[in-house]
C-alpha cells in the first residue's frame, strides 16, 4: 500500500546572506514586492498578486558563488530568472538598485546579473514577445560594472571578507618586506 502524498506548495525560494535584512531590501526594491515576515536572521517578501516568495536567512560566513565556475571554486546552487518586457531597462534598473552586470554574457536575450552579495540572476525576454531584443555591448556591461564598483555599495563585512561578490574570499599576501 502507498502512502497518499500530501499537498506541497512552494512556499518561497531561500537565499543565504552575510545580511538578510540588506538583502532582503535590495530584491524588494529590484521587485518592489514587500516584507511579509521579519524576524532576527530572516525576512520573507512576496508578490503583490500572492504567489511563491523569497526567503533570506542569515548564513555565516558566506561564501559567494563565482559564476562561471571552474574547477574548485564555489559553485552556484540555483538562481533565479526574472523575465523582463524590456531588457535594456531591466538591466539599467538592476544596476540602479546595487546589482552589478557579470563580464560573461552567454546569451543575446538573457542578462546575468549579480546581487550585492554575488548571487547569479538572470533577466531575460520572453521568446512570445515580437521583434529581437536589444543588445547589449560588453563596452556598456564593463562600464556599468566599473561605475558600480566605484559605488562602493558592499562593505568589506557585508561581503563578509570578499571583496569581489562575484568570487570567493581571497587571501592577502602576507607583507615579506619587512
Amino acid at each position: 500500500m502507498t502512502t497518499p502524498r500530501p499537498t506541497l506548495t512552494l512556499s518561497s525560494t531561500v537565499l543565504d546572506a552575510p545580511d538578510p535584512v540588506e538583502l532582503a531590501d535590495f530584491y524588494r526594491r529590484l521587485l518592489g514586492w514587500e516584507p511579509v515576515q521579519e524576524e532576527p536572521g530572516w525576512v520573507k517578501l512576496l508578490p503583490p498578486g500572492g504567489g511563491s516568495g523569497l526567503g533570506f536567512q542569515t548564513a555565516k560566513p558566506y561564501v559567494p558563488p563565482v559564476w562561471p565556475a571552474s574547477p574548485g571554486d564555489q559553485l552556484m546552487m540555483l538562481h533565479l530568472d526574472f523575465e523582463v518586457t524590456d531588457l535594456e531597462a531591466g538591466v539599467a534598473h538592476a544596476v540602479a538598485e546595487g546589482a552589478t552586470p557579470a563580464e560573461f554574457q552567454p546569451q543575446p536575450d538573457v542578462r546575468v546579473m549579480f546581487d550585492p552579495v554575488g548571487h547569479p540572476f538572470c533577466l531575460f525576454v520572453s521568446d512570445k514577445l515580437p521583434g529581437e531584443p536589444p543588445a547589449i555591448s560588453p563596452e556598456w556591461v564593463a562600464e556599468q560594472t566599473r561605475e558600480i564598483a566605484g559605488q562602493d555599495r558592499v562593505t568589506a563585512e557585508d561581503a563578509v571578507a570578499s571583496p569581489d561578490p562575484r568570487g570567493p574570499a581571497r587571501q592577502a599576501e602576507p607583507d615579506t618586506s619587512a
